[in-house]
């Protein structure tokens, strides 16, 4: 039976490594053994971003919505308790998106909890 060299396979492995290591400073860039690692902590971080971004997103929706529920009198917290108390279900990111560029439905919004709140 023939003998099998990996002479092929590693040199497909390593011009994929070194295609997604593109644009990495001095020898990250251009020598498999640099790039390597290096590729595979960008990936892990990525990873890891992708994740982190819907949290971000989260956070700044949240900080938004917390401001202009505050401009009309009360805190986030008692807004979305009012407004799950009166059966309005409206998403974070929505939200606010009316706080930015629609003031009056989300004063609206607000008034609504506010009533809920007090039955």
């Amino acid at each position: 039976m023939a003998r099998v060299k990996k002479g092929v396979n590693a040199h497909k492995r390593h011009k994929k490594i070194l295609k997604l290591a593109k644009g990495f400073y001095g020898s990250k860039s251009k020598i498999f053994k640099a790039a390597n690692p290096a590729v595979m902590r960008s990936l892990r971080s990525a990873y890891a971003g992708r994740k982190a971004k819907k949290r971000d997103y989260r956070r700044l929706w949240i900080a938004r919505i917390n401001a202009a529920a505050r401009m009309n009198g009360m805190s986030y917290s008692r807004l979305i308790n009012g407004l799950n108390k009166s059966g309005i279900e409206i998403n974070r990111k929505m939200l606010s998106e009316m706080a930015i560029y629609d003031a009056a439905g989300f004063t609206t919004l607000c008034d609504t909890a506010k009533k809920a709140l007090e039955k």
